[in-house]
């Protein structure tokens, strides 16, 4: 299929479809990555409660990895689209292309210096002493491969916004899939234990790395990769940033809201006493316990996630070309569906919380941490159709102060005084206060979601 028609179906046909088209393939990706991310916590959790913990930390490091390849990869995306959309080939080519070769850049200077400084950056991502040697023999892997890991999810966004969907879906599901079968190879059968797992996660993001960069190579993308592209212009590279804030504010304040809930886990963990008769051990099960829950409710945020996905490319193309009565329509369909799917998972959820947890930690220390806080967030699930509806929209359409606004609210300047102030109010209320801890993301989520109104209804208005 050549360019020219691509653009004229996103133009033309209807968008409810068009959506669905790109975002299953987006949303088997979303959930292929969710899965083998929790299959790392299932397999690890085997090995304890310490071990399960350290998931949990290195979680934070992989968040701010994605942090930048977000950045770069939704800032070039949009503009990209938008591009395409005013049949600016050049432009689009350009953008591209220094994307990618910015995100290795940083791939690299991440693999660098955090092996350089992993001890300490392991101790301030929240580990306690136990976990450490766990978390610090999980970080080696993971940083080895920090420019392949950036890379792809840049890729896998570059094309998720020209409507290639299913080819980025091939490159990360080839790793995700790769990655659930070496898990138990490397961990039980070689005897690496949690170093296994993250030799696992290495090698699949180096295959999905190099699926995805084939598909530049061989033109299944429509823009165009190649050296001669590359920008020596310092705005194309601001714009790219700028545009993409949003994506760092939201992936980087979810790596400080992991690292300040793994800390507050740990602490008000160990003064609890019905966790545990040992306080270093109910430290380990509540950081462990918060883990599960988070990479639950990434498996489930994933659909959600991957419809929105699906609606950037619709709405920046239809952006791009002044078809503003579609991208309204695309918005209402997007925030429907997603509200109805988030909905039947929240019931699900809600009601099998303990056994989930269960599933993958069977000690009733860490199914006390972590079933409530699976619950509180089960109950708030379809709330985020409007809270990524509205920021995805925003990104898209170039409203950069706007979407980055929003995006530093649900585990940014929500969460940060949250955090701390939760705890407190429970001891106050004189519940426990690792209460505080286990309700504090969804209290964020309700709050996020109240504050997208006003901005969903300026924009439209600003439309007319």
């Amino acid at each position: 299929m050549n360019n020219q028609s691509s653009l004229s179906k996103m133009l033309t046909e209807p968008v409810g479809p068009l959506i669905l088209k790109n975002a299953v393939p987006t949303i088997i990706t979303m959930m292929i990555t969710a899965i083998y991310n929790t299959a790392d916590t299932f397999f690890v959790s085997r090995l304890g409660t310490s071990a399960s913990g350290a998931v949990g930390v290195i979680f934070s490091l992989m968040v701010l990895m994605q942090a930048c390849a977000f950045t770069i990869g939704m800032g070039s995306g949009s503009i990209t689209s938008r591009a395409l959309g005013a049949s600016d080939f050049q432009k689009a080519n350009t953008v591209c292309t220094s994307a990618i070769f910015t995100a290795f850049f940083i791939g690299v200077l991440f693999a660098i210096f955090g092996n350089l400084f992993r001890e300490e950056l392991v101790r301030h991502l929240g580990s306690t002493p136990t976990i450490l040697p766990y978390a610090l023999d999980y970080a080696r892997y993971i940083l080895f491969g920090a420019p392949f890991i950036i890379t792809s999810f840049a890729m896998n966004n570059l094309l998720r916004f020209q409507g290639r969907a299913a080819f980025s879906m091939i490159g990360m599901i080839s790793g995700g899939i790769l990655n659930m079968l070496l898990d138990p190879l490397f961990i039980f059968v070689f005897g690496l234990g949690i170093s296994g797992a993250a030799l696992a996660t290495l090698i699949s993001q180096i295959v999905s790395f190099f699926i995805l960069l084939s598909m530049f190579i061989r033109k299944k993308s429509l823009a165009e990769l190649s050296a001669r592209h590359i920008s020596r212009s310092f705005k194309t590279y601001a714009d790219i940033i700028t545009t993409g804030l949003p994506s760092l504010f939201r992936q980087g304040m979810a790596a400080i809201s992991g690292i300040l809930l793994n800390k507050q886990a740990a602490f008000y963990g160990a003064i609890t006493a019905s966790l545990a008769a040992s306080s270093v051990l109910a430290a380990d099960a509540a950081v462990a316990g918060m883990a599960i829950t988070n990479r639950v409710d990434k498996l489930l945020l994933a659909i959600a996630i991957g419809l929105g996905q699906g609606f950037q490319p619709v709405c920046g193309i239809n952006y791009g070309a002044g078809k503003t009565e579609r991208v309204k329509q695309a918005y209402s369909f997007l925030v429907k569906l997603s509200a109805i799917i988030m909905s039947v998972c929240a019931l699900v959820v809600f009601i099998f919380a303990p056994e989930i947890v269960r599933f993958f930690r069977n000690d009733e220390a860490v199914v006390a941490a972590g079933a409530l806080a699976l619950r509180a967030q089960a109950a708030v699930l379809p709330l985020h159709s409007l809270i990524f509806g509205t920021n995805m929209l925003l990104q898209v359409a170039g409203e950069k102060k706007s979407a980055s606004f929003l995006s530093s609210l649900r585990q940014g300047l929500f969460f940060v005084p949250a955090i701390f102030l939760l705890p407190v109010l429970m001891n106050f209320l004189g519940f426990e206060s690792i209460r505080g801890v286990q309700l504090t993301q969804a209290v964020c989520d309700t709050l996020t979601a109240l504050c997208s109104l006003p901005f969903i209804v300026r924009f439209f208005r600003k439309l007319h």
